[in-house]
Parts: C-alpha cells; sequence; structure tokens
C-alpha cells in the first residue's frame, strides 16, 4: 500500500522543480511528502535521490495528497486534467494551477466537479525563497486560497489579486526575472568594458541589483525618491541615467512587458465541450 503525502505537483518541469525544491527549503514540507510526477519518470531521478516521492502515475499521485498543484505546459493541461478527474474530490482536494493563461472556469467546466481551485503565478526565484507569487480564486474565503498563501509565503512574497490581472502578472512577475537577469548581464558587460574581470563584473552587478531591489522595498520608498539620494547636479549618475533613457532603456523594458503579456494571453486555447 502506498504512503499518503501532503502535496503532489503534476507536471514538474522548471518551475515544478523549483516550487518543490523550494518548499523544501523552507521547510514547509519534507522532500518525502511531496510526489513529482512527469511522464519521463528518468529525468527527476536527481529528486528522488534527494527525497522526494518520485513517479509518473497523475491518477496515483492525486489519490495519495490532498493539495494538488498543476504545473504542466498549457497545451499538456485538456489532457491532463482529463486524466485527473475521476480522482478529484471536491471535499477533500484543492487544486493550485500555475498554468499560463488558463482560467478557473475552463478548469472547473475540464474537472466536471466544484473542486475549489486557485490559479497562481510563481516565479523561478521560489527555488531560493524569493518568488514573487500572484494568486486568484473565485472566492476569496475559500480555504483553498488561505492554504495556497501559506505554501507561496514560505517561499516569498504573495498578492491576492483578480483574475483577469493573472496574464499582466505572468508577463510582469514570471518573465520579469528573465528580463531583471538580462539587465543585470548587460550591466556586467558594461563592467567589464570599464576594466573588470567577466567574474567580478558579474558578482558585482547581481549584487548591487539585490541591493537597490532590497533598499526600495525595506525603505518602503518609490524608485526614484531612492534615485534622487545617488544623483547629484552635473555628477556622474545623472550623466549615465540620462544615457540609459535616450537609448531607450525604459521604454524598452515597458515594450517587452507588454509584448510578453499579449503572447502570454494565447498560450492556452480550450476548447468548450
Amino acid at each position: 500500500m502506498t504512503s499518503p503525502a501532503k502535496l503532489t505537483v503534476l507536471g514538474t518541469g522548471n518551475i515544478g522543480i523549483a516550487i518543490a525544491s523550494g518548499l523544501a527549503r523552507a521547510g514547509r514540507y519534507a522532500a518525502a511528502e511531496m510526489i513529482l510526477t512527469r511522464r519521463d519518470e528518468k529525468a527527476l531521478a536527481p529528486l528522488r535521490d534527494q527525497g522526494f516521492l518520485v513517479q509518473s502515475d497523475n491518477r496515483d499521485a492525486v489519490r495519495r495528497a490532498d493539495t494538488v498543484v498543476v504545473a504542466v505546459q498549457p497545451q499538456q493541461l485538456d489532457g491532463l486534467l482529463a486524466e485527473i478527474a475521476g480522482e478529484l474530490e471536491p471535499t477533500r482536494h484543492s487544486l493550485i494551477s500555475v498554468v499560463s493563461g488558463a482560467s478557473i472556469g475552463a478548469i472547473t467546466e475540464m474537472v466536471g466537479k466544484p473542486v475549489p481551485i486557485v490559479r497562481a503565478m510563481p516565479n523561478v526565484a521560489i527555488a531560493v525563497r524569493r518568488s514573487m507569487t500572484c494568486l486568484a480564486a473565485s472566492d476569496r474565503k475559500t480555504p483553498a486560497l488561505q492554504v495556497a498563501q501559506e505554501i507561496f509565503d514560505a517561499v516569498g512574497t504573495t498578492l491576492v489579486i483578480e483574475e483577469e490581472q493573472m496574464v499582466p502578472a505572468t508577463a510582469l512577475c514570471a518573465c520579469g526575472v528573465a528580463f531583471f537577469l538580462r539587465a543585470v548581464r548587460a550591466a556586467s558587460q558594461g563592467g567589464i568594458e570599464i576594466g573588470f574581470h567577466p567574474e567580478e563584473a558579474l558578482a558585482m552587478s547581481a549584487q548591487t541589483a539585490l541591493g537597490a531591489a532590497t533598499l526600495m522595498l525595506e525603505m518602503g520608498r518609490h524608485p526614484e525618491r531612492e534615485i534622487d539620494t545617488v544623483t547629484t547636479p552635473r555628477g556622474c549618475t545623472i550623466t549615465g541615467l540620462n544615457e540609459l533613457e535616450h537609448q531607450g532603456f525604459s521604454s524598452a523594458l515597458i515594450k517587452g512587458i507588454l509584448t510578453s503579456a499579449e503572447k502570454a494571453s494565447r498560450l492556452y486555447s480550450h476548447s468548450t465541450k
């Protein structure tokens, strides 16, 4: 007889691995309390070695845990929901979907039961307990939302938003990690040009970015307020900032977020019955 677990992650790709790893690091669940599934079970061998329960049987994984995180690709969602629908119990299970673009209504229709559903949009920084995770539910009083908040608060910061904001949240928070990483990379390349070795420039750029974000969050002030503290008349900072704007830095970042949001809105296509 298989043992019960506390959490199941269905479709353990990059984001599923990040969720499981982050929760284990945070001590929210022990590795042995989490079931991770993937069609190619061998790809999860390193996680099995870390103590996670690894398998390819999605239906069995649902039967063994009350909280089910769905982390498959959008094009795989309908097939997965059809596979596990018979195992879901509305009075027992909570379903947390991190699938981009898939609405609660579409998921409910596929499941065919009033299972409590929460949409979550974490980012890969969840693996180091620094995710910005947005959550949405049809009913903000559902216990499933509280469960989701407890899970994702353990691996970063959560914000409950309206469901229609989930696609924009995908662009700003999930895609946004890559945007800021690209900014760090660009800064490090500038550092190389002014004389630092690559590894030095990258470390300096990453720590500076971390310091800037932490300063803003902990001081609770607008970014421009913090910028004002490091700019002086005719100084080198304002000269560099003005050059960034001349080259379209802000507008390029804004356009990137808008473009990602447009793409995210088309990732999942649900065919109604």
